[in-house]
């Protein structure tokens, strides 16, 4: 890949990343809602137990989905932070190292994720495996899930 492929692919990746979270933003609110909405519809029986319990348990799955939510917010304004416009030689945030079979894009922590038929792992910036890889440069090696993989680059 000449420079302008590696800036253009990295730009993909973020792009990819940032669809996802906003999917999964979308999705914790609607859950949050649903919860909510539940909780509200919830009619009081003779059994006042039962009924103060289902709202107790709707308010904890709109709670639960609520931070959900504000999580994937955060990562999301991590991810406009990381640049994709330039070339890195070191592992750092805004970097993708290529492996054997394997890419890392240090940027959001989505985890693994099929782009185009190759296996990316996309990592929060603080995530320890990121921070494993900081300041590593192509031909340096590093164990990953009790293998040792050797980076091929690094842009």
């Amino acid at each position: 890949m000449d420079d302008q492929e590696k800036k253009t692919y990295k730009a993909a990746l973020k792009q990819f990343a940032l669809d996802l979270i906003s999917t999964r933003i979308e999705a914790a609110r609607l859950l949050a809602d649903q919860a909510q909405e539940a909780a509200n519809q919830e009619e009081k029986s003779s059994a006042g137990d039962k009924y103060e319990t289902s709202r107790a348990m709707g308010q904890n799955l709109k709670e639960m989905h609520s931070r959900q939510q504000a999580e994937h917010a955060r990562e999301l304004a991590t991810l406009h932070q990381v640049r994709v416009d330039t070339l890195y030689s070191t592992a750092i945030a805004g970097a993708f190292i290529q492996c054997p079979h394997i890419g890392f894009f240090i940027a959001a922590g989505l985890g693994k994720q099929q782009l185009h038929d190759h296996t990316i792992l996309f990592l929060s910036p603080e995530a320890p495996l990121a921070k494993a890889l900081y300041q590593r440069r192509a031909g340096d090696s590093f164990v990953f899930n009790g293998q040792s993989l050797l980076i091929q680059d690094i842009f």
